[in-house]
């Protein structure tokens, strides 16, 4: 006899073990040393040095260049350069021909699939799991795009820009003007940046966030707010978004409207209510636990 659910537990089941053998076969792969392609052979880094001085000179001082000349993992990294850029001596006779060589510059022309994949060979899995069907993937945003590991422009990461922020408000313009309104987040202070929320190779979650909810994502710094309580708010349960923006605001603590008529979206005045009238005070006046309260008399949220 066949319990109930078991037709279900066993698909979930093989689903899984395809899924971890699916990552063992790419592992595998990526730790395979690159095949020369188009009858191309290997030249040696110091062939790329004769021609490429400045190159060099900035690429000494990255993560990348000292760990490949000093502690490869694999064949592959030991050719340095052309660890990434792959076989050097068809560039090496006809350097006009840009199809004969990878290269990571919009201007090239190499496909952004293949540029990826050579990043991407080495820096698999971790927080990139979900980089595939990503909402930057699917936009041909390519890892070129936010790093630049020839060049030390940036404290970590390898960034195109000096920071983090910056790097991101390359293509999110709005952002940046968001966290110039007078209440924001702490990001142009320096004391948070976008990867503090977002995570930019994948998420399984909306807008990339790094939790499984608007609200565990606020939690995570706004641990008071979290409860459980014993008078909760329904739309701060729901979603910290129905009342606050995530980025800036004109108003106060990033409300999305003035607090008064914050309060009024849901709540209609009732006649004879104190301050609900003329709208003198705000509701917060009374009503201060708008998150939630524990006392015994909080039912209306007034301690």
């Amino acid at each position: 006899m066949r319990l109930p659910g078991t037709d279900r537990a066993l698909r979930a089941l093989f689903a899984a073990s395809a899924a971890c053998l699916a990552v063992v076969v790419g592992l595998a792969a990526a730790q395979a040393p690159t095949a020369p392609a188009g009858g191309a052979h290997y030249v040696g880094e110091k062939a790329c040095i004769a021609c490429h001085g400045q190159e060099n000179a900035h690429f000494t001082q990255t993560l990348h260049a000292k760990a490949f000349r000093l502690n490869p993992r694999n064949e592959s990294e030991a050719r340095v350069c052309e660890a990434c850029h792959g076989p050097g001596s068809a560039h090496a006779r006809n350097a006009t021909d840009k199809r004969l060589i990878i290269g990571f510059t919009k201007g090239w022309g190499t496909p952004i699939e293949v540029q990826d994949g050579q990043c991407l060979a080495c820096h698999r899995g971790g927080n990139r799991l979900h980089w595939p069907g990503s909402i930057h993937a699917d936009n041909r945003v390519g890892c070129a795009d936010c790093h630049n590991p020839m060049a030390r422009l940036s404290a970590g990461g390898l960034l195109v820009r000096q920071s983090i922020s910056e790097t991101c408000y390359q293509c999110h313009a709005q952002q940046r003007a968001e966290f110039r309104k007078r209440s924001h987040m702490p990001l142009p202070e320096g004391k948070m940046s976008c990867t503090d929320c977002h995570n930019p190779h994948g998420s399984p979650t909306d807008a990339l966030i790094k939790a499984d909810s608007v609200n565990q994502l606020c939690y995570a710094c706004h641990a008071e707010l979290r409860g459980p309580f014993v008078w909760e708010h329904a739309p701060v349960r729901e979603n910290c978004l129905n009342c606050h923006l995530p980025h800036g605001s004109n108003h106060d603590k990033l409300l999305d409207s003035p607090r008064q008529v914050q309060c009024l979206a849901c709540h209609n005045p009732v006649t004879g209510h104190p301050g609900q009238r003329a709208i003198a005070r705000p509701c917060e006046t009374c009503h201060t636990k708008v998150h939630g309260s524990n006392h015994p008399s909080g039912a209306s949220l007034l301690r």
